[in-house]
């Protein structure tokens, strides 16, 4: 069996001119003119599956030829094109627009204008075909080019189905003008003089045999349905800031847009959506990807992490399955849906093999109990925290620190943020062996132990608080015994299956400022080389340094730089004072976010920002993409110094002059939003929301 999780090559790349949109789990990629067939990868994809490989369009044999897409929502787009028609009286020229909506299927209403006074008859077929392939077999180009065969059903219905028993397949539902064959759906259209004709047609699908409900049913207008309105209450709660700075303002409209296209909601339990991962290849939930991203909104939507948190306690290990690596208080991995997925996993769909996600758990729960309150912490949620950091002891290794070594081989070899197969390696670039202690997964426990002292202060009367925080202090003099490098002044990225310290220079030592596991007598090395040449590109952090063995500036995890992985760099700077080198390191995020037409991508290359004189992108890299989308509004936080305190939102800004004047209105804390204003001065005042 393939390793569905493990991808020793980069996903397949989008070409630069095809159009995707997105719902949920369902997304569609195809070309300008709006077909599918075309492009690769392409298609329609549900829950992990492509339902459709070919949906293409001609009239009397031709393809239209595109003129312009326009996107209304991310979820709708209208294509149009012409074709020039020869006729004996002059030739007849046809313009041919497309409204397409996803969601859970696909809607698509054509229409066929007549551009001139002539009577014209033609024939219209779409043709239409599926592979019901899995996204893995998909995006790791192994999918083929077959297709499986169709059946007409009445009255002119195109029924396509895969193996029985899994339950995967789709139905065409045209109007009942139309014609079907096993090929497609065909239609004659009688066109007056400058008349104009239009059609509908529904896909209906089928996931693990159940049929799926469509978002944009045929008798409903695409602004009354599902998808619409939650992005308008998305949006009623979006902040509006107001600053000269135009790398700001567009930026921070993005990615409130992105994590908007990025929620995912289960049809068991519609109130608490969840940001999937990225797109096109990571539309599921990722429990380490869903609670860092929902940790950097915090300020505008604190309601988004308690919701990742109830879903993910949901979903939180309760037995032991060497198959799907789950175990007892873990947190998922990830949450697949596909046929390809639940054959890895025996059946099921999630899989476990996260080392890192189970204490970014118990920080999000606390950070959860500091923005909205204690009260938002329930009995259940708080009872998930205490079986997470069950299995952090659990799974620790003798010497105390948390370790993963996998239970499958279909599994992940790296379990931490960076899990390409060569994503922990030595100075030498010799790969670590497992089991496995990364230095950050070390500080992300240390504040989920802090994490759950505050949690006793605020909920238990302060039980078993001094309990929490003595085992957060050991562990980090503990951490600092072992993992500090004293010949080199950096911290050991981690401890190899011989307890050897892995003594590459990576951007870890952003994470162990963020998390405050740094030793404050360190700070001042630990500093000077993440901003050092070696990992400070002049656009954000590298993940490997440039003096490292292993170092390549387009690898996926060993010299790229990741926006989410700097945004934590930036965070962790300002944590520990170090402001000027926060807001350096800040400035050169946002001028690569403008190369990037304000959207920053999952990952780009590490190249010198002096050698190049732009960010050069990372083929096929996600985008839109959850923490990257997240990644400017926590620097935003950071540079604004936003904490929750005792009494009130506390605000001590270092906002780099171009953002000067600057206001930001809807900020949320506790159930109230805020208006916080800084002066050309860098003076600052924070008050309700307007």
């Amino acid at each position: 069996m393939t390793e569905p999780w493990l991808f020793t090559e980069a996903p397949a790349a989008l070409a630069a001119s095809s159009v995707t949109l997105m719902e949920g789990t369902t997304f569609c990629i195809g070309d300008r003119a709006g077909d599918l067939g075309g492009v690769d990868p392409g298609g329609l994809f549900v829950r992990d599956t492509r339902m459709l490989r070919v949906w293409d369009l001609t009239v009397e044999g031709r393809r239209p030829a595109p003129l312009t897409v326009h996107h209304e929502t991310p979820y709708a787009a209208v294509h149009v094109g012409h074709l020039r028609l020869p006729a004996e009286s002059g030739a007849h020229e046809i313009v041919v627009t497309r409204h397409r909506v996803v969601g859970d299927g696909l809607r698509e209403e054509i229409s066929l204008v007549n551009c001139t006074p002539r009577h014209r008859r033609v024939a219209m077929e779409l043709a239409v075909a599926s592979d019901l392939a899995d996204i893995f077999e998909v995006k790791d180009g192994r999918a083929g080019e077959s297709s499986l065969p169709a059946r007409v059903i009445q009255p002119n219905h195109l029924r396509i189905e895969g193996v029985p028993d899994r339950g995967y397949g789709l139905v065409v539902v045209p109007d009942g003008a139309a014609r079907a064959t096993p090929s497609g759906i065909s239609w004659t259209v009688d066109l007056g003089p400058h008349g104009s004709w239009s059609t509908i047609l529904e896909v209906v699908v089928s996931a693990g045999g159940v049929v799926l409900e469509p978002h944009h049913p045929r008798d409903v207008p695409v602004r009354e349905a599902l998808p619409y309105r939650r992005r308008a209450e998305w949006w009623a709660t979006a902040p509006r800031l107001d600053t000269p700075d135009a790398r700001v303002r567009g930026l921070l409209q993005t990615s409130v847009e992105d994590l908007g296209i990025l929620r995912i909601f289960d049809s068991d339990d519609p109130d608490h959506p969840v940001v999937a991962a990225g797109a096109p290849w990571f539309m599921a939930l990722f429990g380490r990807d869903a609670l860092i991203s929902s940790l950097m909104m915090l300020p505008l939507s604190p309601e988004l992490a308690l919701d990742t948190c109830h879903v993910l306690a949901a979903h939180q290990g309760r037995q032991r399955d060497a198959v799907s690596e789950e175990e007892p208080g873990r947190i998922l991995h990830e949450l697949r849906l596909g046929p390809a997925g639940t054959l890895a996993l025996g059946g099921g769909s999630a899989y476990f093999g996260s080392v890192d996600a189970t204490p970014l758990f118990v920080v999000a729960v606390g950070q959860v109990a500091r923005w909205s309150g204690p009260a938002a912490v329930t009995p259940d949620l708080l009872q998930a925290v205490d079986r997470a950091l069950d299995w952090i002891t659990e799974s620790s290794d003798r010497d105390g620190f948390l370790s993963y070594v996998r239970k499958t081989p279909n599994g992940l070899r790296n379990q931490g943020w960076k899990d390409s197969w060569d994503g922990v390696n030595f100075a030498d670039g010799r790969l670590a062996e497992p089991p496995i202690a990364l230095a950050e997964v070390q500080g992300y426990v240390y504040a989920a132990f802090r994490a759950r002292a505050d949690l006793a202060d605020a909920l238990e009367g302060g039980r078993h608080a001094g309990e929490w925080r003595r085992r957060a202090d050991d562990l980090k003099e503990r951490f600092g015994q072992r993992f500090w490098l004293p010949d080199r002044g950096w911290y050991a990225a981690a401890l190899d299956r011989d307890q050897q310290p892995v003594d590459a220079l990576t951007s870890a030592l952003g994470h162990l400022l963020w998390s405050g596991i740094v030793d404050l007598r360190l700070a001042d090395q630990v500093v000077s080389h993440l901003l050092s040449p070696e990992l400070f590109s002049g656009w954000g952090i590298r993940t490997l340094a440039s003096s490292m063995g292993r170092y390549d500036p387009l690898s996926y995890h060993n010299g790229s730089v990741w926006p989410h992985d700097t945004a934590l760099c930036v965070s962790g700077l300002a944590r520990y004072g170090y402001t000027v080198e926060a807001a350096r390191v800040a400035n050169a995020l946002l001028d690569a976010a403008r190369v990037f037409d304000h959207r920053l991508p999952e990952l780009f290359g590490g190249f010198d920002r002096a050698t190049t004189g732009i960010p050069v992108p990372y083929p096929a890299a996600c985008s839109p993409q959850a923490w990257a989308a997240a990644a400017p509004v926590e620097i935003m936080r950071s540079l604004l110094g936003l904490e929750p305190g005792q009494d009130g939102l506390e605000c001590e800004p270092f906002l780099p002059d171009q953002m000067l004047p600057l206001r930001l209105d809807g900020l949320r804390w506790r159930g109230a939003t805020y208006t916080i204003e800084v002066d050309p001065a860098g003076r600052h005042r924070m008050g309700p929301g307007s």
